[in-house]
């Protein structure tokens, strides 16, 4: 049964996460493929595409990724290389505080360069980055001029 992780599942949006595929025939040639909705509905992904290893995993750390949004050895080169579907978008989050960006991750057989509606993951996963840890006061800063928001961890 094809199988794909994401560890930890749920982290801040600064710390590094592994992606890792299992299950797969040894040398088959799969699709990673992640993707976001951000708060607008816009959808980001980026994609990457693998070569198994012997035991039929898939690991971006380990195996460099033979071309897509990137080429070679990035560990977390799904999530830095999001693009938006329309051309000119960023990439922003606005509610820091209130949800993590939901980042859904998955495996395709062969090399997939776009989706068609017939296209089916093997698996998929979904991950949550956040971009605020737990107890952290958010405190807007109003002084003269000067605005900014103020961090305190607690």
């Amino acid at each position: 049964m094809v199988e794909v992780t994401v560890t930890p599942r749920s982290s801040l949006a600064d710390r590094p996460v592994r992606v890792q595929a299992r299950g797969l025939s040894p040398s088959q040639r799969v699709t990673l493929r992640a993707w976001l909705l951000d708060e607008h509905g816009e959808r980001f992904q980026a994609r990457a595409f693998f070569h198994a290893d012997a035991m039929g995993e898939v690991d971006p750390g380990y195996h460099p990724a033979l071309g897509g949004s990137y080429s070679g050895l990035c560990p977390m080169g799904l999530l830095w290389f999001l693009q938006p579907d329309t051309p000119f978008r960023r990439l922003l989050k606005r509610d820091v505080t209130g949800s993590p960006f939901r980042i859904h991750v998955e495996v395709f057989d062969g090399i997939l360069l776009v989706n068609g509606p017939r296209d089916r993951p093997l698996a998929s996963c979904e991950a949550e980055r956040w971009f605020v840890g737990p107890g952290v006061q958010r405190v807007p800063i109003r002084e003269g001029r000067v605005r900014g928001t103020l961090f305190l961890p607690p």
